[in-house]
């Protein structure tokens, strides 16, 4: 059954909602231009509501190792996603340093070849669409079906997908892409920054729902 990520989370309610929906995940990003960003001392009053168990994953865009290890230890996250143009020397001095999983996210864009994200040696990838306007949360998709094959084929068991994904279409995303897990921010919002639970619990009943 393909997990499910809900990123982007801003406060308790949100967050509780989610993993009561039946969330694997939870997103909370630290990116400042972000407008889903969350300071670290409030991510951590978070983070300490939740029950024992409830994976929160912290989102980073070209921040210093320093800063994620920081930050990470603060809050008492379970894994780290970098979205930014973090190299792979980047990765591997973090993996170094810490024990917790990292997500490695790559924007999807016509010249993206799939296979170029094995040089980065980091436990799951996230595929994105490409969007000049900003990183993740765009609402923005790529063509599922056909990097869907390569994206299965390099990663069948680590794979996370995202950009664009809805409660109307998760299900065909996930028979196209055959992913680990799904990825959404955007897709699940009243607003940006606060989630609609009727959407946060159509989204999850359509991925778990999915063949």
């Amino acid at each position: 059954m393909t997990k499910v990520k809900i990123c982007g989370i801003t406060n308790i309610e949100d967050a509780r909602q989610s993993f009561e929906s039946g969330a694997d995940q939870i997103g909370l990003n630290f990116y400042p231009k972000s407008v889903r960003y969350i300071p670290p001392d409030e991510a951590r009053r978070l983070v300490e509501s939740l029950p024992e168990g409830w994976e929160s994953i912290g989102v980073f865009v070209n921040e210093t190792i320093d800063t994620v290890l920081e930050t990470a230890d603060h809050v008492g996250l379970a894994g780290i996603q970098l979205h930014g143009d973090e190299d792979a020397q980047y990765v591997r001095d973090l993996t170094q340093q810490t024990s917790l999983f990292i997500i490695k996210a790559f924007c999807v864009s016509p010249l993206f070849g799939v296979s170029d994200a094995l040089e980065w040696k980091v436990r799951y990838q996230l595929f994105d669409a490409y969007s000049p306007n900003g990183r993740g949360g765009t609402g923005k998709t790529f063509d599922w079906k056909n990097m869907g094959v390569h994206i299965n084929q390099y990663f069948p068991y680590s794979a996370y997908l995202a950009g664009g994904l809805t409660p109307e279409n998760v299900k065909q995303a996930i028979r196209d892409v055959k992913p680990y897990a799904v990825d959404v921010a955007s897709g699940v919002e009243a607003s940006p920054g606060k989630k609609d639970p009727n959407k946060v619990a159509s989204f999850i009943k359509a991925a778990k729902e999915a063949i």
